[in-house]
Order: C-alpha cells, then sequence, then structure tokens
C-alpha cells in the first residue's frame, strides 16, 4: 500500500513539527541553530506552484519568531529520478522564501531507495552539490524507554514501524503504549493501529494481552487495515514470483542489472511474471526473457 505508507510517514512529522529537526540533528547529525519554535508551512516552494515543487512537509525553525531554518521533508517509497531535479529547488525556493538557510530531509526506510537517495546531486555550479541527508531504516531509533516515547511519540510510532516485526517489536511496542494514551483521541486511535500493524505476530500478542484485547479503533485504519489485508496476500505472491524468477535468472549466470532488477520486483502482474518465469528457463539473457512482446 505505497499511498497509505506515504500519508502516514507524513503524518507523523505533520504531527509533531520538531520531528524533522530532531532527527536531523540527533541521528544523522546535522547542525542546526537553538531555535524556539518549530512551525509547519506551506508546501509550494516556488512561485509557479506545478505539483511537482510541492514537498511533503516543511517546516520553518523559529528563534523567537525570527526564521533561522527551513526543514524540507521528503518521503521516499521508491526511486524517482524526477526528484534529482526537485529536491534542489526546494532548497532554494524554501531559502528564498523564508529568508534562512534550508535542509532536506529525506525519510526511505528501504535500504536500495536510501542508497539512491543519498547520492550527490551535482547542480551544475561548481561546488553546488546536493547531498541529501537520508533516513533509513536501520538509522531510525530504537525506542524501547518510556520517557523517550512518551517526549516524542512520532519517533515510537516511526520506531514501531521500522522494528516491529523483529525481537524489539515487543519492548518498542511497550514503551510506546503508555505514551500513545496521553494524545488526543483521534490521534491515540491512529497511533495504536500503526503500531498494532507494525508488529509480528508474537509482539501482537503481548499487546493484545497489555490492552486486554485490541481491535483496529480509528477510521483511517479500519479503512486502509481491510485493504491491505487483501492487497497483502496479492502483493505477497507477486514478490514471491519476481524474487524467484531472479533466483533463476541468478542461478543460470544471467547478469541482471540494477534497473531491471527493480523492474522485475515493481511488476504486479502475477500472469507476467509467470510468463517471463518460464522464458528465464530457456533465455540466453535477461533482455528476451522481459522484451515486449510477451
Amino acid at each position: 500500500m505505497p499511498s497509505m505508507a506515504h500519508e502516514i510517514l507524513v503524518d507523523l512529522f505533520k504531527n509533531r513539527p520538531s520531528l524533522a529537526a530532531e532527527i536531523l540533528a540527533e541521528v544523522l547529525g546535522v547542525p542546526l541553530p537553538a531555535y524556539t519554535e518549530s512551525r509547519l508551512a506551506a508546501t509550494d516552494l516556488t512561485e509557479v506552484q506545478p505539483a511537482e515543487y510541492r514537498a511533503d512537509v516543511v517546516v520553518v525553525l523559529l528563534d523567537r519568531d525570527v526564521p533561522v531554518r527551513v526543514v524540507i521533508v521528503e518521503v521516499q517509497l521508491a526511486v524517482d529520478p524526477r526528484k534529482r531535479f526537485s529536491w534542489p529547488v526546494y532548497v532554494v525556493g524554501a531559502r528564498a522564501i523564508h529568508g534562512c538557510p534550508a535542509d532536506l530531509l529525506v525519510v526511505a526506510l528501504d535500504p536500495a531507495v536510501a542508497r539512491w537517495c543519498a547520492e550527490p546531486i551535482e547542480i551544475g555550479v561548481p561546488g553546488f552539490v546536493l547531498h541529501p541527508p537520508v533516513l533509513h531504516r536501520t538509522a531510525v531509533p530504537v525506542v524501547t524507554d518510556l520517557g523517550e516515547a512518551a517526549r516524542r511519540p512520532e519517533l515510537g510510532v516511526l520506531s514501531a514501524m521500522a522494528y516491529g516485526e523483529t525481537e524489539q517489536g515487543a519492548t518498542i511496542a511497550a514503551a510506546v503504549l503508555p505514551a500513545i494514551q496521553g494524545l488526543d483521541e483521534d490521534r491515540a486511535r491512529l497511533y495504536y493501529d500503526l503500531v498494532y500493524n507494525s508488529l509480528n505476530e508474537a509482539a501482537r500478542r503481548a499487546m493484545e494481552g497489555m490492552m486486554k484485547g485490541y481491535e483496529y479503533q480509528s477510521d483511517f485504519a479500519k479503512k486502509y487495515v481491510a485493504q491491505g489485508r487483501t492487497e497483502g496476500r496479492a502483493e505477497g505472491r507477486t514478490e514471491e514470483a519476481a524474487r524467484n524468477l531472479l533466483a533463476v535468472l541468478r542461478a543460470r549466470g544471467i547478469a541482471v542489472p540494477d534497473a531491471v532488477r527493480e523492474r522485475i520486483l515493481a511488476q504486479k502482474d502475477p500472469e507476467r511474471l509467470e510468463r517471463w518465469l518460464e522464458k528465464a528457463a530457456v533465455a540466453a539473457s535477461v533482455t528476451s526473457v522481459i522484451d515486449e512482446p510477451n
């Protein structure tokens, strides 16, 4: 459910505007000036406002109402070459609009996408190179401290989303659940759902024990979780078929370029994957496997 995952991550940063600055400074080591307030700003970053120049989240850090830094948050779930042109526009546009330096924070939990996002972007002017700071899955802090979760519940939810399926999932949930209880009702219901849906089965059972039975509460989750269960089964089948195809190609010694590998993994048509798999058994090259028509 790419659209759901994107919306969830964007909302975490919107619900806690200071989260982007905290991650830049405390997790990624980006120096920031002293500030007294973090405030959401408009996401349109040029005078002409086509959709491709609207960032996911824009946060202005202020020191006694004076802007001292702009942080642009971009959630990236897949490789998108267009971003290498729009991200520099976001940075210089935000700098011009708010009259202060600007930072970019890219959230890319998938390791392959994160590596792509972190590649330097040559602008063309000598010395003008953008090095996007990237929050990848293993960089997300493991939040197991009750005090830390209470101070920054959104970071706790992000931690559960990153590590909920690992053996640390239950410990993270135990720290995050008490923090969620102190939030407003709508946000608490949504965060309960996000944490629960991120956990492995053992951690879910532990969470259910803590909550004495759990059902999805928020309208958002009721809509998307049911959809996700259906889509998840289909996506699981296509993902398995794609990985089987790659395994056959690897076993036959057929080289698969990164771009082709991404195309195979992104393919959601199970019938096409099946045809590709049949062709892979006798093909001499990967091109003869995936070239259309099939």
